[in-house]
C-alpha cells in the first residue's frame, strides 16, 4: 500500500508544480507591463499628442506670407450727360502685393520651432521617466505583496502541521490540553498575517491597474518577476556619466539655451524693415496700363526693442536653469547610490546569518518541544522570531529594489532591467 500512495503523491506533486508554472506564465512580466502602460496610460498618450502639436507648429513657422490681391473700380460718372454710359469713364485696377521678409526671418522662425519640438520630445521623455518610476514602484509593491502572501501561506501550512503533531501528543498524554489550546490559539495570529498580506497585495494590484488604466478584475490580474537581491555593478562616477548622457531634463535644459539664442536672433531680425512689392494692372476706357510699386514701413518708434531685450535676458535665465538641473542630477545620483548601498549593507547579514539562523532555531525548538525538551513559551517565541525575520527580509528586498528604482530615475535609464 505504501508504494501506490507514494506514487500517487508524486503524481499530485507533479500536477501541482505544472499548475504553479502555468499560473506563473499568466502573470505579466515587467516588459509587458511597460508595453501595456505605454499603450493605455492617459498621461503618456497626452505627452505624445503634445509632441505632435509642436511638430504642427513647425509647419506654421516655415510658411511664407501670403500675397494680397486687390481689385478696385473707380471714377464712375453717374451724373454725366450720357445716362446710357455711366461707367464709360471708369477705371479698373487689379493689383497683387507680396511682403518680402528680410534678415532670414522665416529660417529663424523655423529653427526656433524645431528647437521647441526637440524640447517637447525630451520633456515627454522626462515625463515618461517619472511615470515609469511610479509604475516600477507599483510593480515592486505587487511583487512584495506576492512574496509576503507566499510567506504567510507557508507559515500557516507549517503551523497546521505543528498543531496536528501536538494533537497527537495530547492524545498520548505528552502535553496538557491547556498547552494544546495555547498552540491552537496562536494560529489566529498566523491566519491574521495571511489575511493582512492578501489585503496588501490586492491594494498594490489596484494601484498598478490604475497606472495601466486597465479594467481587468483584480482577482484575475497578476504579474511575474524576480523578487530578490541583484547587486548594482556601477560606481558613482559611472552613474553620474550615464545620467549626464541619458537624463532628458538636462537635454531639455540644454535645448532651451539654444532656443533662447535662436529667439534672440529672431527678435533682432524682426526689428528690421520688410518691404512689400506691388504689381498692378489698370484699364481706363480703351487704355491698359501696368504699374509697379512698393511700400516700406518707417520703423521710427517700434524697432522690437522689448523682444530684443527680453530674449537676451532669457538666454541668461535658460543657462542658469540648465546649471540648476545639472546640480540636481549630481545630487540625485549621489543620494540614490547612498540609499542603494545602505540597503544592501542591511541585506547582507540577513542573507548570510539571520535567515538561516531563524529557520534553524525554529526547527530546533520545534523538535525539542515535540520531544519535551523546550517549553511552550520558547516554542511560540521561536515561531514569532522566524516570521518576523522572514518578513523583515522581504521588506528589505522591496526597499532595496525601490532604491534601485530611485537610482534608475536619477540616471535616466534602468539600472536593473
Amino acid at each position: 500500500m505504501t508504494r501506490p500512495i507514494r506514487a500517487l503523491s508524486g503524481v499530485s506533486l507533479g500536477v501541482l508544480c505544472l499548475t504553479s508554472v502555468a499560473s506563473a506564465q499568466t502573470g505579466l512580466s515587467w516588459r509587458e507591463v511597460k508595453e501595456l502602460f505605454q499603450k493605455n496610460n492617459p498621461s503618456h498618450l497626452a505627452g505624445e499628442l503634445t509632441v505632435r502639436e509642436f511638430q504642427a507648429n513647425e509647419v506654421t513657422a516655415s510658411l511664407r506670407p501670403n500675397p494680397v490681391f486687390t481689385s478696385t473700380e473707380d471714377q464712375n460718372n453717374f451724373f454725366s450727360t450720357n445716362p446710357y454710359r455711366p461707367l464709360g469713364a471708369s477705371q479698373w485696377t487689379q493689383s497683387v502685393s507680396q511682403l518680402v521678409e528680410r534678415r532670414g526671418k522665416r529660417r529663424l522662425r523655423t529653427e526656433s520651432a524645431r528647437l521647441a519640438t526637440s524640447i517637447s520630445r525630451t520633456d515627454f521623455a522626462d515625463l515618461d521617466r517619472q511615470l515609469l518610476f511610479a509604475l516600477r514602484d507599483a510593480f515592486i509593491r505587487v511583487m512584495q505583496g506576492k512574496s509576503i502572501v507566499e510567506l504567510a501561506e507557508d507559515n500557516l501550512r507549517y503551523y497546521d502541521r505543528v498543531i496536528r503533531v501536538n494533537r497527537e501528543r495530547q492524545k498520548a498524554g505528552d502535553i496538557s490540553r491547556i498547552d494544546l489550546q495555547r498552540v491552537e490559539l496562536q494560529r489566529a495570529q498566523v491566519e491574521s498575517d495571511l489575511i493582512n498580506a492578501k489585503v496588501g497585495l490586492r491594494t498594490a494590484k489596484i494601484a498598478l491597474l490604475a497606472l495601466l488604466n486597465e479594467q481587468t478584475p483584480v482577482d484575475t490580474f497578476d504579474v511575474s518577476g524576480v523578487f530578490e537581491y541583484k547587486p548594482v555593478l556601477l560606481t558613482v562616477g559611472e552613474g553620474r556619466a550615464a545620467a549626464l548622457e541619458s537624463r532628458p531634463d538636462l537635454k531639455s535644459a540644454s535645448a532651451g539655451v539654444e532656443k533662447a539664442k535662436a529667439d534672440n536672433r529672431l527678435a533682432i531680425a524682426n526689428g528690421s524693415t520688410d518691404p512689400a512689392v506691388l504689381l498692378d494692372y489698370s484699364r481706363v476706357g480703351p487704355n491698359n496700363t501696368v504699374g509697379v510699386g512698393f511700400s516700406v514701413p518707417l520703423r521710427i518708434f517700434d524697432r522690437n526693442q522689448g523682444e530684443k531685450e527680453r530674449t537676451a535676458i532669457e538666454i541668461g535665465r535658460a543657462g542658469k536653469a540648465r546649471d540648476a538641473v545639472l546640480s540636481g542630477i549630481y545630487r540625485d545620483v549621489d543620494s540614490a547610490f547612498a540609499a542603494v548601498e545602505s540597503t544592501a549593507e542591511l541585506l547582507k547579514p540577513y542573507r548570510e546569518q539571520y535567515l538561516p539562523q531563524s529557520a534553524d532555531v525554529r526547527d530546533t525548538v520545534s523538535f525539542a518541544y515535540d520531544h519535551g525538551g523546550a517549553s511552550l513559551l520558547e516554542f511560540l517565541d521561536a515561531q514569532k522570531s522566524y516570521r518576523d525575520t522572514q518578513l523583515g527580509y522581504r521588506n528589505l528586498i522591496a526597499a532595496y529594489l525601490s532604491a534601485v528604482n530611485q537610482l534608475s530615475l536619477a540616471m535616466g535609464r534602468e539600472v536593473i532591467p
